[in-house]
């Protein structure tokens, strides 16, 4: 909670509350839930074991259905799926329904290189196309594949790009009629982890310094 909970249970409190009803009807909350939320989440052991793993609620509790004796709500990211056949992302055989669900994972020479995920709804596939480009053309190692300022299109010629954006790129966009704007909240960028394995067997993990993640070593 980001307040003592134990202000909630003075008598000077509950009085200060009542004295704000009104003859109006008005909503008291002390902060507004968020509709959705993804979690994604990367593993790998000595053994060559690897997970890319992807767990979002499209809205509200998910699915309502909650695994007993957990506590864990299933996602219904199936929202997104239709079965009209007139809607482009109909769903039938031989096809991927479309979705931001985006679990990802690098092979080279048909080995397993590592698992990487990017959440952040519509920014999913833009941000994998970043961090996959960051580590494979660029060379750079998991931490600073993530690390590195983003950009996000958005539409009709709009794009987002960080603060640490570099400017010249920014104004070479803009030359090319590209209209650029500076986003301050960096977890509009997305939110993602990586591990890779290098050839000598060692494991490189990544973690994102947009939002609360974390990395763990055993």
């Amino acid at each position: 909670m980001e307040l003592d909970w134990h202000r909630l249970l003075l008598p000077e409190y509950g009085a200060a509350r009542a004295a704000q009803m009104g003859e109006r009807a008005a909503v008291w909350t002390h902060q507004v839930p968020p509709k959705s939320g993804t979690v994604y989440l990367c593993c790998a052991d000595g053994e060559g074991n690897m997970v890319s793993w992807i767990q979002s609620n499209y809205m509200g509790f998910g699915s309502g259905i909650v695994v007993d004796g957990t506590g864990i709500a299933l996602q219904n990211r199936g929202a997104d799926f239709s079965l009209d056949p007139k809607d482009a992302n109909c769903l039938k055989p031989g096809k991927r329904t479309y979705h931001t669900i985006i679990p990802g994972f690098l092979m080279k020479d048909d080995r397993p290189v590592g698992p990487f995920g990017v959440m952040g709804g519509y920014m999913q596939p833009q941000g994998h196309v970043q961090v996959v480009m960051n580590y494979v053309d660029f060379h750079l190692d998991p931490q600073q594949a993530l690390d590195a300022p983003r950009w996000q299109w958005l539409r009709d010629g709009n794009i987002a790009v960080e603060t640490r954006f570099n400017a010249d790129l920014a104004r070479e966009l803009q030359r090319r009629g590209h209209q650029i704007h500076m986003e301050m909240n960096t977890s509009a960028f997305g939110r993602g982890q990586m591990i890779v394995r290098l050839e000598n067997g060692v494991l490189v993990g990544g973690t994102e310094s947009r939002t609360d993640s974390n990395i763990s070593c055993f």
